[in-house]
């Protein structure tokens, strides 16, 4: 397939031409060698005579505003309003994809919105976001994109967060979060069978993008598993992935355990009961996780923050609406004076359960 010249195609440098003509994309493990005219499984980067190309630049399936819990980000600027959009493909091929209409699509028609950067974060301070979220597929893929409309938005006191499944490379990796402020990382499982089966990937890279992050910048990111029944929700799966992420990231770093409802291509498997997503988060605190959620249910217990150190409720949540707030300005509980992890300006925002659609001129 030939792809055309246009303003949504850009070239890229996370590429290398290899000796039998072919030339290797090298954003993500996945490796996709190509030949001129193909797309790599992610399909928005492709082989353009002798480059790899990005071909959604400026392009988007949609812009919405919603809360900043939905991300999910329990703590980080809580309560206020997020620009969210994404684009189409992925790099990953997960058999349960709950965006799969944007993430599987394979049709540059669905990126019937279209906004530059600096629109983009116009429209943020316009609506009175805090903050842009790429996200709904995976912004990794559109990264050149997404790493531009984080500088606008940055210039204009904006921040900027990633929903990623953190499957990218060193090098790009490095490049594309010295732009983010936040990120939620979707680690889908905690055994490679599982990534292997059933989302066409690996586990060891995710864990690799979570380490760097904790160690290696100042990026607030929280981690959300999705529970499946019978697939990644056993105790001892629950057991382990806690247990690593307080030892190698410490009992800071939130969890979010959100239900799945058969979808894509997993329709066969029954919802997630909620005594299994909380069930989840007994284990991850007995295991040393200071802050546990529950999501995608009501829940107001499981969506709450309580202070690590006296109990107390910081923040009453349920389905993305504040209902509590015992945190000072700067984040410390306000009965004992114990910080609470995350970033924190002022008082919580008002944004609520709302999701308001967004249209961008060009």
């Amino acid at each position: 397939m030939t792809i055309g010249l246009d303003s949504s195609v850009i070239s890229t440098h996370y590429w290398h031409a290899l000796d039998d003509g072919r030339i290797q994309c090298d954003v993500c493990p996945r490796a996709c060698k190509l030949r001129e005219g193909q797309r790599g499984l992610c399909f928005v980067r492709a082989r353009q005579g002798d480059q790899v190309v990005l071909t959604s630049y400026g392009r988007s399936s949609g812009f919405c505003i919603d809360p900043i819990e939905k991300k999910p980000l329990n703590h980080f600027l809580p309560g206020t309003s997020v620009l969210s959009f994404g684009t189409a493909g992925c790099n990953l091929a997960c058999k349960f994809c709950q965006n799969w209409d944007m993430s599987k699509s394979r049709e540059m028609d669905t990126l019937a919105d279209a906004a530059s950067p600096e629109t983009l974060a116009e429209a943020a301070v316009a609506q009175g976001a805090h903050s842009v979220a790429y996200t709904y597929n995976d912004p990794v893929i559109f990264m050149e994109y997404a790493m531009d409309v984080a500088d606008a938005c940055r210039e204009r006191g904006v921040r900027s967060v990633a929903v990623t499944a953190g499957y990218i490379c060193d090098a790009p990796r490095r490049e594309f979060f010295a732009h983010m402020d936040a990120a939620n990382v979707d680690l889908k499982a905690f055994t490679e069978g599982f990534y292997r089966k059933i989302c066409g990937g690996s586990l060891s890279p995710v864990l690799d993008t979570l380490e760097y992050l904790r160690h290696e910048t100042d990026v607030w990111f929280e981690i959300t598993t999705l529970l499946i029944p019978d697939e990644n929700d056993s105790p001892q799966e629950i057991e382990a992935l806690s247990r690593w992420v307080v030892e190698r990231l410490g009992p800071d770093v939130p969890l979010h355990f959100t239900a799945f409802h058969p979808d894509w291509k997993m329709r066969d498997k029954p919802h997630t009961s909620a005594a299994t997503l909380s069930h989840a988060r007994e284990i991850a605190m007995s295991n040393g996780i200071r802050y546990a959620y529950t999501g995608n249910v009501h829940d107001a217990v499981g969506g709450s923050t309580y202070c690590h150190h006296c109990q107390e409720l910081l923040i009453g949540r349920d389905w993305h609406a504040l209902s509590k707030w015992n945190l000072t300005d700067d984040g410390h509980c306000r009965f004992c004076g114990t910080r609470c992890a995350g970033v924190f300006s002022g008082p919580p925002g008002h944004w609520g359960r709302r999701r308001v659609p967004v249209h961008l001129a060009r």
